[in-house]
């Protein structure tokens, strides 16, 4: 059955109040208390703004935990440009997501399962009436973009899988890189393009073959299509994608544009191409060396869409750009700055030149939209703010949304404070420090080292309910960005190329030192703990250093040999590594905590989904095993169903309070 809208798009701009508002704010007779696991499940996840054409409203999506269901669900809401009005507009349980206005306005489309068993594109007219369900494929849409004439839409849609005996067939493999976290094991279906007419519902299927293509994008005269792939035998043994364009039409032979040895415009970074308003040229992210792979900077670059040598506009920036996007005139590109400890905006010239910051600071800033009169709405959070939309009003930041005013209102967090500090050979180490809400000055605290996953990844200024669970309960929490993390620059990133557990551990353990010299820390309370790369290099800390207590080490490796094969890593390692049998000295020497447990004397909490391809579960059974055989104190903790990220409700909260337990236990 269709799902009604709460209220239909033609009615917004009729009513000057609306029922399904966002929650108000509490009494300010509310008495905050500390943020704790409970909160967890109260934090709405605000995500995707898209700017109407008209410049009146931004749609974006609200994911909130169905504890009945268990499960998170995602809905869509619009928020007025003035602020003054939020507005839910659907309703349906399996939820909806991605969001995208039409060109002249008319339609808001969204993805969503209701109805159907797979993902499908929907329709919701702004002149009234109910969505209405516009494909009926055989497997999900996992992307799409609206043509430029609002007729037309290009669709990314993953090839069938029809057979479904009622006893599963055998999985053959026979690929390269055969199985990647939440996918599964990899068969033969691919993601290639189909492009929908909206009036007839028809489909057409514009590619095919043994590779994927991912990232549409509509030249502005609506005839062609740009999308990224990497069309030739084993493409599964690298992470060089190209940049394609190719008519929109059946049978049309698609043309390579970029021709960079590396990844250009990786979909792992989820950035579509740009074409220029003239259609003449094609915006997007040129990756590093090849021998880089993830630790490479991401430039903003500009190709011609006939072809030719692109231009790099951040050359000498230094730092990862993403999500670009031409001003109407095609003058300038707006797109995301990642720096140290922060997300900004900024500008360039469209044929290079000075970079100018639009939104700088203290803050994260993860999406924008942009409107066709220079209109800028974005997400952004702060640590003390989850993400929120805004309008970027000149330099200021105008709130639109406000989905988690409510139990902010009612909340104590704690203080977060930027810190700088020297390693153990001198390389200078930014990073956070997250205060107990009822923090004493002068007293000295328990303190958790929270290590962040990646490696290339950083702590950033941004909402972490994670450290404000943890500081809720009187912890004091220290957080560095170590060498391998990002945010400041290819060399700070690559600096632990196939030397983990070395400096990004003396990196982490001097934050810890400088929390103890600066006064803050308890040296005889501390303990540590990280998920994925972060429970890895807690594994390489507690092999090399008994100071800490107690250790939550999640979803981690530390017998690395163990995970050629059995996780998704594969052309990494051997770029990295080398093969094992070429290289088993390195190998093993990045096996130390697995190899050397012995030294290890802290006890440990170790976890992991049971479907994690990423980091298998096989890797954290191994080190309980380990230190269950030597005697330490030690616990294995599965979360049926769940894959890298525990996504289950009931499961984060749970992650949460074992986490507080078991710190409890041996520094309380």
């Amino acid at each position: 059955m269709i799902e009604k809208l709460v209220l239909s798009l033609a009615a917004l701009a009729l009513v000057p109040a609306l029922g399904a508002q966002t929650p108000a704010a509490p009494s300010p007779a509310v008495r905050p208390r500390p943020f704790s696991p409970e909160d967890v499940l109260r934090v709405r996840d605000v995500r995707d703004p898209q700017l109407s054409p008209d410049g009146a409203w931004v749609a974006y999506t609200v994911s909130i935990s169905d504890t009945g269901e268990d499960r998170s669900k995602s809905a869509v809401w619009m928020a007025s440009w003035d602020g003054t009005r939020n507005v839910r507009l659907t309703t349906s349980k399996p939820g909806e997501s991605t969001p995208r206005w039409s060109p002249d306005g008319r339609w808001l489309a969204f993805l969503s399962g209701r109805e159907d068993e797979h993902t499908e594109l929907w329709l919701l007219d702004r002149q009234g009436g109910e969505g209405r369900k516009v494909t009926t494929l055989q497997s999900d849409v996992d992307d799409y973009v609206w043509a430029p004439d609002g007729k037309r839409i290009a669709l990314v849609v993953e090839d069938a899988d029809t057979a479904k005996p009622k006893t599963p067939s055998p999985i053959v493999i026979d690929r390269f890189q055969f199985k990647q976290d939440q996918a599964g094991y990899l068969g033969k279906q691919r993601r290639h393009l189909y492009v929908l007419d909206v009036e007839s519902g028809k489909t057409t299927m514009l590619t095919s073959g043994d590779y994927d293509e991912l990232l549409p994008a509509w030249s502005p005269d609506g005839r062609s299509l740009a999308f990224v792939s990497k069309p030739r035998p084993d493409a599964d043994r690298d992470d060089n994608w190209d940049l394609y364009v190719m008519e929109a039409a059946a049978g049309a032979t698609p043309r390579q544009v970029t021709t960079f040895e590396g990844p250009d415009n990786n979909p792992d970074y989820e950035s579509h191409p740009a074409w220029s308003p003239d259609g003449r040229a094609i915006a997007y992210l040129q990756g590093g060396a090849p021998k880089l792979i993830y630790y490479g900077v991401q430039k903003l670059a500009v190709v011609p869409s006939a072809g030719g040598a692109p231009r790099i506009l951040t050359a000498a920036l230094d730092r990862n750009v993403s999500s670009p996007v031409w001003s109407s005139d095609g003058s300038s590109i707006t797109f995301l700055l990642e720096d140290d400890r922060a997300v900004g905006l900024a500008r360039v010239p469209a044929t290079g030149g000075a970079i100018e910051r639009l939104v700088s600071g203290p803050r994260v800033v993860s999406a924008f939209t942009a409107g066709r009169g220079g209109q800028l709405a974005v997400l952004a959070s702060t640590p003390l703010v989850p993400d929120e939309v805004f309008a970027l009003d000149g330099a200021t930041l105008r709130p639109l949304s406000h989905q988690n005013d409510e139990w902010l209102g009612r909340t104590k967090l704690g203080a977060v404070e930027p810190i700088s500090f020297k390693s153990r050979d001198g390389t200078g180490i930014n990073g956070l420090v997250v205060k107990p809400p009822d923090f004493v000055a002068g007293k000295r605290y328990p303190t958790i080292l929270r290590i962040h996953g990646g490696p290339v990844s950083q702590y950033q200024y941004e909402f972490d309910l994670q450290l404000q669970t943890i500081a809720g309960h009187g912890y004091l929490v220290v957080v560095a960005n170590p060498r391998g993390s990002s945010g400041r620059g290819e060399g700070f990133a690559s600096a632990i190329f196939a030397d983990w557990g070395n400096k990004d551990a003396q990196d982490v353990l001097a934050a810890v030192d400088y929390a103890v010299a600066q006064g803050l820390a308890d040296p005889a309370r501390l303990g540590v703990g990280g998920w994925s790369y972060g429970g890895i290099l807690t594994n390489y800390v507690i092999a090399q250093d008994r100071r800490f207590k107690a250790a939550v080490s999640g979803a981690s490796i530390s017998n690395v040999l163990a995970g050629y094969g059995t996780d998704q890593y594969v052309r990494e390692y051997e770029v990295e590594l080398g093969v094992p049998w070429k290289a088993p000295d390195t190998w093993i020497r990045l096996s130390f905590p697995f190899l050397h447990a012995d030294r290890i004397t802290t006890p440990t909490l170790f976890l992991c989904g049971d479907k994690d391809f990423n980091v298998p579960l096989l890797n954290s059974e191994q080190m309980y095993q380990a230190l269950r055989s030597l005697g330490v104190e030690t616990e294995l903790v599965i979360y049926p169903g769940q894959h890298h990220a525990i996504n289950k409700p009931s499961y984060r909260r749970d992650r949460l309070e074992r986490y507080l337990a078991w710190y409890d236990k041996h520094l309380k």
